[in-house]
């Protein structure tokens, strides 16, 4: 058996650099979360540029700056600093995409944790 060492040099590289390559968030999603304040519903829309994530939250709330967004392989995760009801609201998501879904946690404040998904608006 011969083996190519430039073959086998070229496969490792491509296994180690696999993971660094962001899975396709970008695009608009949708989602309704179960709260403690009754089921919100949710339109996210993602800018991706290389690792960054910017964009949009949209709920009955308004609409808000996604900030401290990062996209690495799967994994997504941004804050949303809600005002609500006059008071300033930081929530944070951490998730993992798999295809047209995003299964996310998000961190209301100390307030709540909450497991929902989003699904890629078609």
């Amino acid at each position: 058996m011969t083996r190519n060492p430039l073959l086998l040099s070229a496969i490792a590289s491509m296994l180690l650099l696999a993971p660094t390559f962001a899975a396709d968030a970008a695009g608009k999603w949708t989602a309704s979360i179960d709260t403690q304040i009754g089921v919100q519903n949710y339109t996210y829309d993602f800018k991706v540029d290389g690792n960054k994530l910017t964009g949009k939250a949209k709920s009955r709330f308004g609409e808000t700056e996604i900030t401290e967004g990062t996209v690495k392989g799967d994994e997504i995760a941004f804050v949303e600093n809600l005002n609500f009801e006059g008071q300033p609201l930081r929530i944070v998501y951490k998730g993992k995409i798999s295809g047209d879904e995003i299964k996310f946690n998000r961190q209301v404040a100390d307030l709540a944790s909450e497991d929902f998904v989003a699904k890629r608006a078609k």
